[in-house]
């Protein structure tokens, strides 16, 4: 199969937040005044707020953090995000046709809970980590293995809490190069940046400008963490759910990244078994298909990657982050 009717990706490129407006921004142009409007009255009480709960989470005890997360998430979600979970039950509904509406009511609550403890635990991310007893690892031998045979590229899903797994893995001897999307929100960016700086992962830098580093990286035998699920500005990219393959998501940065330096892709991903108790998970390694030599290679690369990852995302779909955004159709 050709890859003639598959959408061009555009450009991947993160806007970089505006430096911080000073006082003699009152006085420049009407611009200047907005910005600085915005960031001290409009933002500035948001990312404080962020900011508040992040270290006074830290002070309570794992369960009870992790506890008032799910408390936080099951109480606001289905009273002040209305948007959010009417495409949650429109994707249950689509998804899992098998369960009756109880039953997908009961999903879309537990649902609610996983994205709650997950915000709450950013507090104590290492300290789950570093406490034994909470992390079991299922296959991640797999991962030491596939770094002592060249680059890997660590294909990471957003189930469970997928922060664990930097200390985790570097923990193990495997020091990934992180490449990811910051949270657009000022204050949410600065603690994902702190959590992953202390779980020993090296940040790449944001959106397009990461892509040369990452293949330098992979080149020398390095390895990459990409997330492969991917929802963009309430529209998912991937997995693909019985849509057509398209360039627009992570699904095709991981294909042409592998084929470009060899680089093994390794699913990884963590699933919550009790309060703030985890598995971490490995699937086997594999390496993409030989090339025909035409270039058509890229749209089978894509469904080869998406039909491991889609399993394991939809029998999981009460811990999936990116449950609450829109399954687009295809384009024409």
């Amino acid at each position: 199969m050709t890859g003639g009717n598959i959408a061009k990706r555009k450009a991947w490129v993160i806007e970089k937040h505006p430096p911080r407006p000073g006082l003699r921004a009152l006085f420049g142009g009407r611009a200047s005044r907005e910005a600085f409007v915005r960031y001290w009255f409009r933002e500035g009480p948001g990312n404080a707020v962020d900011i508040f709960f992040y270290f006074a989470l830290k002070l309570l005890p794992t369960d009870a953090c992790s506890g008032f997360g799910a408390w936080v998430g099951r109480f606001a979600i289905p009273r002040w995000f209305k948007t959010q979970e009417r495409r949650v039950r429109a994707n249950l509904k689509r998804l899992r046709p098998d369960l009756d509406d109880a039953g997908r009511d009961a999903l879309f609550l537990t649902n609610c809970e996983a994205q709650g403890r997950l915000m709450a635990e950013y507090s104590i991310v290492c300290r789950i980590a570093a406490t034994p007893g909470r992390i079991i690892r299922k296959g991640t031998d797999q991962i030491v293995e596939a770094t002592r045979q060249g680059p890997v590229i660590l294909a990471c899903l957003h189930l469970g809490n997928w922060e664990i797994m930097g200390p985790e893995l570097v923990s193990m001897g495997v020091v990934p190069h992180v490449n990811y999307a910051p949270p657009p929100r000022r204050g949410r960016g600065w603690i994902v940046d702190t959590v992953r700086k202390q779980g020993g992962v090296q940040l790449l830098p944001p959106g397009h400008s990461s892509m040369r580093p990452a293949v330098k990286q992979l080149k020398a035998g390095g390895v990459l963490l990409q997330f492969c699920d991917e929802g963009f500005r309430g529209k998912l990219r991937g997995p693909l759910f019985g849509r057509k393959p398209h360039l627009e998501g992570n699904l095709a940065v991981i294909a042409r990244l592998a084929r470009m330096t060899g680089a093994r892709i390794c699913p990884i991903y963590t699933l919550r078994t009790d309060k703030a108790n985890f598995t971490f998970h490995c699937e086997t390694p594999f390496t993409l298909p030989p090339d025909d030599g035409n270039g058509d290679r890229l749209v089978e690369d894509i469904r080869l990657i998406n039909a491991v990852i889609e399993p394991i995302v939809h029998a999981n779909l009460e811990q999936w982050y990116f449950l609450d955004n829109d399954i687009p159709k295809d384009k024409n």
